[in-house]
């Protein structure tokens, strides 16, 4: 944790690229991309539609990251926290809160709702967690339900919550798609003090009468925009028309759009509303350049010459659909390049063992659909490459926010047909 930040699930939609099937063995000979805003030759198979998006929205120079002056802030140690949370906080070596923890804490510790606007790797899943683990030390009874979008942010939140709570008699559970129902409906008999869980297996497991939404105190619905565009927002409806008892309410997004703001009022009542970034769907502080194939030469071994450098540590690569993902992984294997692929129809211990090696450096380049664009925390991805345009700008924002995050510079490459 830090005190500067920068300026800057269970059902899956379809995947935000068009199809082009990658072809062909690596051509290292004048295979070096030429890199600029016009476009290129395209690949064998079906063409990208570019038409849906500016082409030149995708090259930008990074602009430098600032950090943000707020007046000096209490460091933990002088926090209203009990002798126990700050002594994990202590052996975590957490010393001072982020903008977002310092500016919602002692607020959430007070039972308001609040609206946070942050970016994914700014300490915000501390930052609601905190409060809630130190009013139940209080002797508070809460009952918390954290419904996310993707399975890897679920499991992502309830591991913070364990190391944060550990040792203190505080029980989480995780449900989400991709796992076995039967172990799900024997974890919902075990009281816990928090839930967390993608829209769609929690409402499946309410249909079964396994979990009571009345039961729960307090509601967060994290990474709120990403819910949106993923179309959970009647599954989010739904659940808050059954939390009939529900006090407290936080929402927390990186985006917030001028349409939502009816939805988002009447989840709210009087809210803090903190925010440590514009909100605005940006990607400024990352460098973005858009990649031609030149006349002649293969696509996909364009991309394995890119991939050589040694500057292309940890690679997010985006395709198109669940088929090419596979597919490229494969041949990114046959070429020599460490990679894996990481989509929804994958299950549930195939798409973490990838994501693991993925964090630990066992692999170069996680292949991935749109799924994993907010679901994956990644802190220090060296490169995005999109495969093709995607078909929005904030698609193609929301992939290119994996790198670049938590004050560290990140590059995008996106080729252009």
């Amino acid at each position: 944790m830090n005190q500067t930040k920068s300026k800057s699930g269970s059902r899956n939609r379809r995947p935000g690229f068009n199809s082009a099937k990658p072809n062909g063995q690596r051509n290292k000979a004048n295979a070096r991309p030429q890199r600029g805003q016009g476009g290129g030759a395209a690949p064998r198979g079906r063409k990208a539609d570019t038409k849906t998006m500016d082409v030149r929205l995708l090259t930008k120079q990074a602009v430098a990251h600032d950090t943000v002056e707020l007046a000096p802030g209490k460091p933990f140690a002088e926090m209203p926290l009990s002798e126990k949370l700050q002594l994990i906080l202590a052996k975590k070596g957490y010393t001072s809160p982020t903008p977002i923890q310092q500016q919602s804490i002692e607020a959430l510790l007070d039972g308001r709702d609040l609206m946070g606007i942050a970016q994914t790797g700014t300490g915000k899943t501390a930052a609601f967690l905190l409060p809630l683990i130190e009013r139940m030390l209080r002797g508070e009874q809460l009952t918390t339900l954290v419904v996310v979008p993707t399975r890897e942010l679920a499991l992502q939140v309830e591991e913070e919550f364990r190391s944060l709570s550990k040792n203190l008699g505080l029980y989480a559970a995780c449900f989400i798609g991709g796992t076995n129902i039967n172990r799900d409906l024997q974890k919902c008999a075990r009281p816990s003090h928090i839930v967390v869980g993608t829209p769609g297996r929690l409402l499946d497991l309410a249909q079964r009468r396994a979990l009571r939404m009345d039961d729960f105190d307090v509601l967060i619905l994290d990474e709120f925009d990403r819910m949106l565009d993923m179309g959970f927002a009647p599954d989010v409806n739904r659940i808050v028309r059954m939390m009939r008892n529900r006090r407290q309410t936080l929402l927390f997004s990186a985006t917030v759009d001028k349409s939502q703001q009816r939805l988002i009022d009447g989840l709210l009542k009087d809210p803090v509303e903190v925010k440590v970034s514009t909100g605005e769907a940006t990607g400024d502080h990352i460098e973005q350049e858009t990649v031609r194939v030149p006349e002649g030469k293969n696509k996909f071994g364009v991309l394995t010459d890119m991939l050589s450098d040694p500057d292309f540590d940890k690679v997010l690569l985006f395709a198109e659909t669940k088929r090419t993902v596979n597919r490229m992984a494969a041949m990114l294997l046959k070429a020599g390049v460490k990679a894996a692929p990481i989509h929804g129809n994958k299950s549930q211990n195939a798409r973490q063992s990838a994501l693991d090696h993925f964090k630990v450096g066992k692999i170069q380049v996680l292949v991935a659909t749109d799924v994993a664009a907010r679901g994956i925390d990644v802190s220090d991805v060296t490169h995005v490459i999109n495969y093709q345009v995607p078909r929005t700008y904030d698609s193609y924002v929301h992939r290119i926010g994996r790198t670049g995050r938590a004050g560290k510079a990140g590059r995008a490459f996106t080729f252009v047909d």
